[in-house]
């Protein structure tokens, strides 16, 4: 997962800096410090282990329950930093918040929303009461032609929007279309993910190119 000789434990008096994030959400949950020892516990356990001055090794959720289960690791340029992206049991904070941080945490909303829909039952629940004439249960025809067709009216109305200039309306237009296209997306096998794949592989001077002179990259 990571090679432990690329970190520079010297630097800071045996210790790095160490960026955990949600691995869903993209939001940033705290910031600690891990020394060879808690590196070496997270690679072996899979859960992060943390170093502090007055705790000394700890484990996260050791006491609490609210482990963070390793995703990656990733040092920076300088190998005296690193990122844990993780998928949280529970809140970050001893406050009992999510994340250390007051306010934004610098989370993805793109990412959670897209979390949120992956999260959702494939089918939906079974009604509460039973109908006085029975109503065959929709198809995944039927299924996939109600999202296309919520999926059309959105473009619909963004282009409307546009057109008019209207930067309120366009903006929601924009979320509502977003939200609409992963629905689509999920239903179909994709994620936000395999977007953002795509984009990364775009994202060259020479496909910049090819997609501005209208041809396919």
């Amino acid at each position: 997962m990571l090679d432990l000789s690329i970190l520079d434990f010297e630097k800071n008096d045996g210790l790095v800096t160490v960026i955990t994030q949600d691995d869903a959400t993209g939001a940033v949950l705290m910031v600690g410090y891990i020394n060879r020892q808690a590196l070496e516990k997270t690679l072996a356990t899979g859960e992060m282990h943390y170093f502090s001055q007055a705790r000394g090794l700890w484990h996260k959720g050791a006491t609490s329950g609210h482990t963070q289960k390793v995703v990656s690791l990733a040092a920076d340029c300088d190998g005296d930093a690193l990122l844990a992206r993780v998928i949280p049991r529970g809140p970050a904070c001893h406050t009992g918040s999510d994340s250390c941080f007051v306010g934004p945490s610098g989370g993805d909303a793109l990412a959670a929303l897209d979390a949120t829909i992956a999260g959702r039952p494939a089918t939906p629940a079974a009604p509460q009461k039973r109908p006085a004439h029975p109503v065959p249960p929709s198809s995944p025809g039927e299924d996939r032609a109600q999202r296309l067709k919520k999926l059309k009216e959105e473009a619909a109305a963004l282009i409307s929007d546009c057109a008019e200039a209207d930067r309120q309306l366009a903006t929601e237009e924009v979320a509502d279309l977003l939200y609409h296209a992963l629905v689509a997306l999920r239903a179909a096998g994709g994620s936000l993910t395999d977007v953002q794949r795509v984009l990364a592989t775009r994202a060259t001077p020479s496909s910049l190119r090819r997609i501005r002179q209208g041809k396919k990259s």
